[in-house]
């Protein structure tokens, strides 16, 4: 697929012939330090964060009751629909920028935009409210809030430290980071064995029945706040019951997000045609069997009833047995996962940000890379800009939008693998997404139904965000891109 020869086309591709020779820029060339050992250790990294401590109490008790491992399983087949068609891509294109750079093969120039676009939202949004996250916790163990008042200003002072330190660590060397995360992944990893082990201590199977309670009403989401779905059709919301199942699933897709964020390094791995679809592969596996475990076992200490409200957590049933040292081995726990969680995510972040530089859709100084072959420019501009985000916004429902940032993304991809197995049919493959066209279909039918699921105000504020990123593209990316240039020397 060659550049197309029209500079002002909105569809120019930029072919995977020279997507892979601009990894070859001594000026902006990356260092290729990773095993499938290393990428396997990002993705368990990203996912396991505070979401098995939290998220799944909340799901049992308000939406699924005990069948919440089956929801697990429904989110985990829509991620790993879409993994297979990140190892397809990533092991055919092993260039930095993940969907983005995916995307401008296939769809051309303001796809890819459109989606690297995304991609920022969703890694920098994510990574800011996951710090605060974070710093909630620090609270909880030190007594003390990490936030500082002055006046009516906030300042969220742990956010920032985490965010600091990381920035420092990434800016480091790829290959450094990837050691720390092995490190605090170990710590994590205990902490939910240990629990597991404690929990069946106390595991009742009388729990577990009715494993799917029959349905019941809820007001719960009105206006705006309700899914795409029930303003739609009208069907108005229900808890519990098969709808609240997959309702649940939904919800829970959230823990699952992040797997993606190991393709963005697929210019930084040795072996990228075989590494990549392990890595991608087997840390979805490793965190759907701790997910399923984890949630069975909370689901039979005690029943589902008393996991409901908002402040629910897997402590919340070891409270219920007396058992309240659980709190803070579980919030250790927690500051270990949000710890690598957040490092991940500013790692995706950059990579997406410094693909998009080399192409010259953002400003090229920013693909620069120091001396231990990382982008150190754009790794402490994308530093900066969580820390502020972290330190000083209040973010409440706009954590949503990382989701719907993510589903678009993996939509977009499952298409792609469609795309490209047509146009390039000869491009060598090191995986190969199996029964095509059937699976790259059911990823983009699976993620469409967790996007509608997803309220009508994420919709409306995701498409804000759109149409600001068109207007800094046709008012800068458009003009400088490279591939436009090229393509105008060739005319």
């Amino acid at each position: 697929m060659a550049i197309q020869n029209h500079r002002g086309s909105l569809f120019r591709t930029k072919s995977i012939e020279q997507s892979i020779r601009d990894t070859d820029d001594p000026d902006a060339k990356l260092r290729k330090d990773l095993t499938a050992w290393d990428l396997t250790v990002f993705g368990v990294a990203v996912v396991i964060g505070a979401g098995i401590f939290t998220l799944t109490a909340r799901t049992a008790g308000n939406v699924a009751g005990p069948s919440v491992s089956l929801a697990f399983v429904f989110a985990a087949i829509a991620c790993g629909l879409t993994a297979l068609c990140y190892a397809e891509f990533a092991s055919t294109v092993p260039v930095a920028g993940s969907a983005y750079t995916f995307s401008y093969a296939t769809f051309g120039e303001l796809a890819a935009w459109i989606i690297g676009w995304d991609l920022i939202l969703e890694f920098a949004l994510a990574a800011s409210v996951v710090a605060k996250g974070w710093s909630q916790y620090l609270g909880e163990l030190m007594g003390s809030s990490p936030v500082w008042h002055f006046g009516s200003t906030k300042f969220d002072w742990g956010s920032v430290l985490l965010i600091a330190v990381l920035t420092v660590v990434l800016a480091t060397g790829t290959k450094v980071s990837s050691r720390v995360s092995a490190v605090v992944v170990a710590i994590k990893l205990a902490v939910i064995l240990l629990v597991i082990l404690a929990g069946l201590r106390y595991f009742d199977a009388a729990n577990l029945t009715p494993f799917i309670p029959e349905s019941r009403p809820s007001d719960m989401g009105e206006g705006l706040r309700q899914s795409l779905f029930s303003f739609v059709t009208g069907a108005g919301n229900s808890t519990f019951g098969w709808y609240g199942l997959l309702a649940a699933a939904s919800l829970l897709f959230f823990s699952f997000i992040g797997f993606d964020v190991v393709a963005t390094a697929a210019e930084e791995t040795k072996n990228p045609q075989r590494d990549m679809p392990r890595g991608i592969i087997g840390s979805l596996i490793i965190v759907t069997v701790l997910y399923v475990v984890v949630s069975l076992v909370l689901a039979a200490m005690v029943p589902y009833t008393d996991l409901a409200g908002e402040n629910a957590t897997l402590a919340t049933a070891f409270a219920q047995h007396g058992a309240t040292w659980a709190k803070n081995i579980i919030s250790v726990g927690a500051l270990a996962g949000l710890t690598t969680v957040v490092m991940v995510l500013l790692l995706g972040q950059t990579r997406v940000l410094f693909a998009m530089s080399r192409d010259g859709l953002v400003p090229r100084a920013l693909a620069r890379t120091g001396q231990r072959g990382t982008p150190v420019r754009v790794t402490v501009l994308i530093g900066v800009a969580c820390a502020i985000m972290g330190g000083f916004v209040e973010f409440g429902t706009l954590a949503e939008m990382v989701n719907i940032g993510t589903l678009f993304a993996f939509v977009l991809v499952a298409l792609g693998v469609l795309i490209l197995r047509r146009t390039r049919p000869e491009l060598e493959r090191g995986f190969r997404v199996p029964f095509v066209p059937v699976l790259p279909i059911l990823a983009v039918l699976a993620c469409l139904w967790l996007m509608v699921n997803l309220s009508v105000e994420t919709w409306l504020r995701f498409v804000v965000w759109m149409a600001l990123g068109l207007v800094i593209y046709f008012g800068y990316g458009r003009r400088h891109s490279l591939v436009g240039k090229t393509s105008s020397e060739q005319g």
